[in-house]
């Protein structure tokens, strides 16, 4: 890795058509967006069909990972995906509804942001809470890769060495300590 180049780690999600793009589309044409906008391309997930979260909140997602490197610092890559998601007529109308494009950056390497004392008040916000309570800061890694296997699956495929600086594990050991059933219903498109 260049000295003055960050690594980051993006989930991308899509879930609902955009004109005549379908979900499929719309994270390939995101992809494209991503390695036009400054960011190298280092890896890139397979794709995979997953039930909305929460189950029953939506039409199935196309969630992948991709593995970038650049020059940008963590809040000017999460300018720069929001712009990405405002091209794909992202709305944010509430919380974990569905989404034409969904961008989030889960890890800039081993760093956490702004605080291990910020990052585990959202790790451990309960469940009811974290619809209605979003962050103003960026927090870093996100605080819920450890509880999704939409995430943590094709994370494996892109960085499975990757160990969350909080919890010291690996993307493998944290989906091998998911329950069975948040791993259920989740297959390969592409």
């Amino acid at each position: 890795m260049n000295q003055n180049k960050n690594q980051f780690l993006i989930a991308l999600g899509s879930n609902i058509a955009l004109d005549m793009l379908q979900p499929v589309e719309i994270i390939q044409r995101a992809i494209i967006a991503l390695s036009n906008s400054d960011l190298n391309l280092l890896s890139l997930s397979r794709f995979y069909e997953t039930p909305a979260f929460p189950t029953g909140s939506g039409p199935n997602f196309i969630n992948s990972v991709v593995k970038v490197e650049s020059d940008y610092s963590a809040h000017e890559i999460l300018q720069e995906l929001h712009k990405i998601e405002n091209k794909f007529e992202r709305q944010r109308s509430s919380r974990w509804s569905a989404r034409t494009l969904d961008l989030d950056l889960l890890a800039l390497g081993e760093q956490v942001l702004p605080s291990r004392e910020v990052f585990q008040h959202w790790c451990d916000l309960p469940v009811s809470e974290q619809k209605e309570n979003i962050s103003s800061e960026l927090i870093l890694p996100h605080p819920r890769i450890q509880d999704r296997a939409f995430v943590l699956l094709p994370l494996l495929d892109v960085e499975p060495s990757w160990t969350h600086p909080i919890f010291k594990k690996t993307v493998m050991q944290l989906y091998e300590e998911l329950a069975d059933h948040e791993k259920e219903n989740m297959q390969i498109v592409q």
